[in-house]
């Protein structure tokens, strides 16, 4: 089964995320729309740029330089300093609201995140998947992404480095000889500045004479490096996401829906397919849920949330539905427009830790034999009964 990858990187996020804490604190000036830079330490002016809004990289301000220079430039520049609580905050907010698509999140840095989505698409496409997410970071969050897709780190590391700001792009391997080959040599993902002038001297100008010089003089050459630069300039990449985190304390999911739906049984199937969701990442994470929530969004941005108390603690997706549709049940309300359909489960517990000697546990044997059989063929190979037809009907992709 094709691995399905993205990356997701914040456009220009340190001068983003100050110009949304500044306004949140009051300013009345958006720093993204005027000459403006974050520099690291303003009271010297030998102080170096670390991002800068589009007015000032439009006149020639460029990351690295010192104050002095970007000011000889740009004489109206202002200068606001690195504010890395808020970066923290607004990095833990953006993970928070991805962790709503996959458990599998590799954070490459404070802006920037490897999705794995292979297992986590519950019958949607990738690119149905990005378009969602981003949408709801500029929606929720104040600021945009590139997402990059692929089938391997690699080559999503790069779709994601294509035209910006806030874009979508896919760079699957019959598509590098035209989306990647031209490009300067110098683009290629771990290509430093010291590395350049070598491989200009040997005569690759481009990622495409990188791809098609040949290896073993490349290995002769440079060694390790030689050997990792020519398979990425190929696409080819085997390396894992790596999701280095705690037991989450809670699992959910939301769609957010193309248009606005009153009928109560097609959000109920919205629901069961979100319900499907959840429970296998609880079952993905050997962890029993003990509370379900569900969340509905007006057409006009109102926000309802209910919670109920499982019978027991359970990853069974038919219990938690019965519960998740009780809820919904009482929060339904005729011919009122939803545009967003969410689901979350809380007070998480080990599959090791039942409540008591009656507890099932949520051991279902026909989930998790339907998990294997997803995994193994993919998640919209197999479908329960109770479920088919949502996606055709629903045309949620």
């Amino acid at each position: 089964m094709r691995r399905e990858i993205m990356h997701v990187d914040v456009n220009n996020a340190f001068l983003s995320w100050s110009a949304i804490d500044l306004m949140k604190q009051g300013s009345s000036v958006d720093i993204r729309l005027i000459p403006s830079v974050i520099c690291g330490d303003e009271s010297r002016r030998a102080g170096i740029i670390l991002a800068k809004s589009p007015i000032a990289k439009a006149m020639g301000v460029i990351t690295g330089e010192t104050i002095y220079q970007a000011m000889r430039k740009c004489p109206r520049l202002k200068v606001y300093p690195t504010n890395f609580k808020a970066y923290k905050k607004y990095s833990d907010m953006l993970y928070k609201l991805l962790l709503e698509y996959t458990d599998l999140i590799e954070r490459f840095s404070i802006d920037e995140c490897f999705l794995d989505m292979t297992n986590f698409l519950a019958g949607n496409t990738i690119m149905a998947r990005a378009i969602e997410i981003n949408k709801r970071v500029k929606e929720e969050l104040g600021f945009t992404v590139n997402i990059g897709i692929s089938n391997n780190k690699v080559l999503a590391k790069m779709a994601s480095d294509f035209s910006k700001p806030d874009k979508i792009h896919t760079l699957y391997p019959d598509e590098i000889k035209d989306k990647m080959w031209d490009l300067d040599v110098s683009e290629l993902f771990m290509i430093g500045r010291k590395s350049v002038p070598k491989l200009k001297n040997m005569g690759i100008n481009t990622i495409g004479d990188l791809a098609k010089s040949n290896e073993s003089f490349l290995i002769k050459k440079l060694g390790k490096f030689g050997k990792l630069i020519w398979e990425y300039a190929n696409g080819i990449d085997n390396s894992e996401v790596i999701a280095k985190r705690e037991k989450p304390k809670s699992i959910g999911n939301s769609i957010t829906l193309a248009l606005d739906f009153t009928n109560k049984e097609k959000l109920e199937t919205i629901l069961l397919s979100l319900v499907e969701q959840v429970s296998y990442r609880l079952r993905k994470e050997k962890l029993l849920a003990q509370v379900a929530c569900v969340q509905l969004r007006t057409k006009d941005f109102k926000d309802f949330s209910h919670q109920s108390k499982l019978p027991c603690a359970t990853s069974s997706a038919k219990e938690i539905y019965k519960k998740a549709k009780s809820i919904f049940d009482e929060m339904y309300i005729y011919n009122i427009p939803i545009r967003l359909v969410g689901f979350r489960v809380d007070n998480l517990v080990s599959e090791d830790n039942q409540l008591s000697f009656f507890d099932d546990g949520g051991k279902n044997v026909l989930d998790e034999t339907i998990d294997g059989l997803k995994e193994k063929y993919g998640y919209s190979t197999i479908t329960k009964a109770s479920e088919i037809g949502i996606t055709k009907s629903l045309k949620i992709d």
